[in-house]
């Protein structure tokens, strides 16, 4: 599926990177599982603040952080044309001004981070403000991230809360994206257990009674789609998170790397790393399901070429629906192909192909 407004590029063998708008488009298009009410766009008819005054002179990086810091519905008028927009500064979430946070890009917006994180989040951040006595358990803000491009977020070197999230760093809250697409991000090259070159989460609501958090959706979005847009960090060059559960529906997920070595614990001598180059979940009890979902030609120095899912007290659940895992090679362990699981059980695997 594209997002509205976006090229899905066709000839001419230029490096997408040149122009991201021209790249591969968001999701999966062979994913056919329905989308629950909950896990879909947001409406953004009655914007709270809106990027630019329709030039795209007037769409800066500063106009971006300072609509983000203000909260509420973003959106974007930058003419009618498609544009980029270089990150001056790492956008923040003020944790007082949702509860619903939506940025909305229209498909026609390039976040470029310049080596930088793009979008931050963190209820138990101060200086974000906070706003209940249990920062690490609460449902607000809800930040929704949606037919937008994220492109060279970096936050390689950036320790708080563990360091990862290369464009996009949330703790708290909730956490869903949509019709969107991650190209070229990184995240630190070695350690054991940050990741997260395009999504790092952390500490997502669970609601009182709940057996674990409820979940992130990743809906309709790609994370790499070419091999010159994977994006890489030790581990999870897609998705990175500790005892967070992740929903995602008709996505796409190729050319992603896990670069680190030693793995997790780190082995002796080394720095640790390189697992889960798509999708890696640490933790203890929380589900990963993927539905209508491709994990193609992504690669782990470790293990789980596509996934790495890890269940420290094995209450947690892997389910794969309507999925193709293939060519996705773990050049250290696996259970099955590209995949290395600890769970309550076997994956659940349904109508689904693993090669």
């Amino acid at each position: 599926m594209l997002a509205a407004g976006c090229d899905d590029g066709g000839g001419g063998g230029s490096n997408p990177l040149d122009n991201p708008l021209d790249g591969p488009p968001a999701g999966n298009p062979n994913g056919t599982c329905p989308i629950p009410a909950e896990a879909r766009a947001e409406d953004t008819s009655t914007p709270t603040s809106v990027v630019g005054t329709g030039t795209p002179a007037s769409c800066t990086g500063e106009a971006f952080a300072t609509a983000v810091a203000a909260g509420g519905i973003i959106t974007f008028d930058c003419g009618p044309d498609p544009v980029t927009i270089d990150i001056t500064r790492t956008a923040k979430v003020f944790n007082d001004t949702g509860p619903k946070i939506v940025i909305d890009g229209a498909g026609k917006v390039v976040l470029d981070g310049k080596g930088k994180r793009i979008v931050y989040m963190n209820t138990c951040d101060q200086a974000q403000k906070w706003t209940t006595g249990h920062c690490q358990n609460q449902d607000h803000p809800q930040l929704t991230i949606q037919n937008l491009t994220f492109v060279n977020g970096d936050a390689s070197g950036d320790t708080m809360e563990g360091g990862g999230g290369g464009a996009v760093f949330v703790r708290g809250g909730r956490l869903k994206i949509v019709n969107s697409r991650f190209f070229a991000n990184r995240c630190d090259s070695t350690g054991p257990d940050v990741g997260g070159a395009s999504v790092r989460t952390l500490s997502q609501y669970q609601p009182a009674g709940m057996a674990e958090p409820l979940p992130v959706y990743v809906v309709n979005t790609t994370f790499g789609g070419a091999a010159e847009l994977g994006n890489t960090c030790s581990n999870g060059g897609g998705l990175s998170s500790i005892g967070v559960s992740h929903t995602v529906i008709n996505s796409l997920f190729t050319f992603n790397k896990a670069i680190g070595n030693g793995a997790n614990p780190a082995k002796a001598g080394t720095p640790g790393g390189g697992s889960g180059a798509a999708i890696y979940n640490d933790g203890n009890e929380f589900t990963l399901s993927l539905c209508g979902t491709e994990m193609t030609d992504n690669d782990a120095i470790e293990g789980g070429g596509a996934i790495f899912f890890v269940s420290n007290n094995r209450t947690g659940h892997l389910k794969i629906d309507r999925s193709v895992l293939r060519r996705n090679p773990s050049h250290g362990f696996e259970t099955l192909p590209g995949i290395f699981v600890l769970a309550a059980e076997p994956p659940q695997i349904t109508n689904s192909t693993i090669e």
